[in-house]
């Protein structure tokens, strides 16, 4: 590789050429399209997945057929009318609901992080580091990512070479790159010290019990408590938390994710009198509608509104309650999913296909559909918390396929209803 071909790789993320080289092959592979495209082929393969694909999917694989077209020097056909209008088109008529993750309240990031502390000192009392240290590094992770709002990405970019740390002041982290950085100029993140739940402290804690000088500040560690010199996949971030809020006993960990401490912080800056450009500043927002997808900047004023005006109004003769049933009806599920390795190693792709089986599928009684193992049913006992068993599934399956190297397609559709989930 020359220079100037390392150059220009390092331009490009290599999240995003995964993510580009996947999509061009599901336009090529799956659906049978040519490159150079035109754009009406374009808009009849939009069409061929409205129903399947959700409206962000849809907007990355126009994204990858722009590239390559500006990179191969021909005119983008994903700019021409009938393309847009397809695209509109499918927004109009297939309408979904953003999915946001449920933030982490102050309360519950104290109960997780106390259980951590004495968990450390239980396993160091037993003479057993691997779960010293892993509680050590978990609880410094969560507390840095709650209390300056870091992505999980971020997480795993941090070193320690690039840490400052004070002692009852505060510490800096110099980040190279992040996803708004788009130009790579790199940013420092200052943290402040607390009374309480301190990250700041925490921080020193871990960096410290692993005695390293340098390398990722997060980094793998396995079942002897060997230190690896690289650092946690981004993947491995949502396991650990769900991980942890399971040992410290919070009420369904499985519907917290990696945003989770990003958008505890956001809610909790919020309830506490910030305005929106100083969390815009903080966190590192550059648009008013990124911030807009944490913050519900008028709740606490649309509260109180609501409140004045419902205790102003007589009271009203509502009718008796229904008895509920004690035992709610389970739902069936049917779901659908395909697999293509981003190596055509076909060996990794049978073992994903069997772990999504067995890990996120058997636990629901799945019943298989097919002799291949891409269609099952299953019965979802708790109706009231569907969505957020589903979302677990989901974000279980997605993270086995891609720790295999696998793009997954996943469709859940319910049997006697309307509704559907990807």
């Amino acid at each position: 590789m020359t220079d100037l071909e390392r150059y220009l790789h390092a331009a490009t993320r290599e999240n995003t050429r995964q993510s580009y080289a996947s999509a061009l092959k599901h336009f090529e592979q799956d659906w049978g399209g040519h490159l150079p495209a035109h754009a009406e082929g374009i808009a009849r393969y939009l069409a061929a997945y409205a129903e399947q694909l959700a409206i962000n999917t849809l907007r990355q694989r126009l994204a990858a057929l722009a590239r390559w077209h500006a990179d191969h020097g021909f005119v983008d056909p994903t700019r021409a009318p009938i393309v847009r209008n397809a695209l509109r088109g499918i927004q109009a008529l297939h309408p979904a609901v953003e999915k946001q993750a449920v933030p982490l309240q102050l309360t519950e990031l104290g109960t997780v992080v106390d259980w951590l502390e004495s968990a450390s000192t239980r396993a160091a009392e037993r003479y057993d580091p691997a779960r010293a240290h892993r509680y050590l590094r978990d609880r410094a992770l969560i507390l840095l990512g709650f209390w300056r709002g870091f992505r999980g990405d971020e997480l795993t970019r941090l070193r320690i070479e690039y840490l400052q740390i004070r002692p009852g002041e505060g510490l800096s982290a110099f980040l190279p790159r992040s996803k708004t950085d788009r130009s790579n100029e790199g940013r420092t993140y200052k943290v402040p010290a607390l009374s309480r739940w301190c990250p700041v402290t925490a921080t020193q804690a871990w960096v410290a019990a692993s005695g390293r000088q340098e390398g990722p500040l997060f980094p793998k560690i396995n079942r002897w408590g060997a230190m690896s010199q690289t650092a946690m996949h981004v993947d491995s971030i949502v396991p650990v938390l769900r991980r942890a809020f399971s040992q410290a006993g919070l009420i369904k960990p499985g519907q917290y994710s990696g945003h989770s401490l990003r958008r505890g912080f956001a809610s909790w800056a919020n309830a506490n009198g910030w305005d929106i450009k100083s969390l815009m500043e903080y966190v590192g927002w550059r648009n008013i509608q990124s911030a807009m997808r944490y913050v519900d900047v008028g709740l606490r004023f649309a509260q109180e509104s609501i409140k004045h005006s419902v205790a102003s109004q007589p009271a009203a003769i509502l009718p008796a309650p229904v008895p509920a049933s004690d035992t709610p009806a389970p739902v069936t599920l049917a779901v659908r999913f395909s697999l293509s390795s981003y190596t055509n190693q076909s060996r990794r792709r049978a073992k994903a296909r069997r772990l999504i089986e067995e890990v996120c599928l058997a636990r629901h009684r799945a019943q298989r559909e097919d002799t291949e193992g891409y269609r099952f049913h299953v019965r979802i006992a708790d109706n009231d918390a569907l969505d957020e068993t589903i979302a677990a599934i989901l974000d279980d399956m997605y993270r086995i396929a891609d720790n295999h190297e696998c793009l997954l397609e996943v469709f859940v559709t319910e049997r006697d209803g309307p509704r559907h989930w990807e």
